[in-house]
């Protein structure tokens, strides 16, 4: 279970505004339809989140214990210092519109996913949980819980979260993992 909350805390979090919570916005004032875009959201996370844990998984196979301790102990200090740094979106990740509502949600947030901070850290915490399915659950529910309220309520929320504070939290709770993971946190875990 703590594999599950942890992802998804640390996505929610990362996700405050992050380029696919600005996507998420736009998307909502394109379109004004709600249910297709969560659902495109929804799908696009499963299947990129899916893809980055069993990566994670995949690459604990590869090296030994320590060796993964401090990739994954500098990984997280790495995501850290990426949680402060804002994204920028580009109005190029909207523009699919032919697809329809729910064809365009899918593959402008699988696009804009690739290479995302929540990806990195859904890499990152499916190698140190060892636990594909409840951190895939986790990072997926935190993006949930992060973009769900931004198609629904659009404008008038996103000037009212401190983005700058949320970001500083998710960084600090990045940092922590990571301190912990280089002192030696997940022995019992194998690293």
């Amino acid at each position: 279970m703590e594999a599950f909350f942890v992802s998804t805390g640390i996505v929610a979090l990362a996700e405050i505004g992050d380029k696919t919570q600005l996507l998420a916005f736009i998307l909502a004032a394109k379109f004004r339809k709600p249910v297709p875009i969560i659902i495109g959201i929804l799908v696009a996370t499963l299947f990129n989140h899916g893809f980055a844990g069993a990566l994670g998984a995949w690459l604990t196979s590869l090296a030994s214990p320590e060796t993964m301790r401090w990739v994954l102990g500098l990984s997280f200090l790495g995501m850290a210092v990426w949680s402060l740094i804002p994204d920028k979106f580009e109005e190029d990740d909207a523009r699919l519109a032919r697809f329809g509502v729910f064809g365009t949600t899918l593959i402008a947030f699988f696009l804009a996913e690739m290479g995302d901070k929540t990806q990195v850290a859904t890499v990152a915490l499916a190698a140190r949980y060892h636990s594909l399915w409840a951190v895939v659950a986790g990072t997926t529910v935190g993006m949930m819980l992060a973009n769900v309220p931004a198609v629904l309520l659009g404008d008038r929320i996103a000037n009212r979260i401190p983005v700058r504070v949320v970001h500083g939290i998710a960084a600090a709770i990045f940092a922590a993992l990571g301190i912990a993971t280089l002192l030696g946190a997940g022995k019992s875990l194998g690293f």
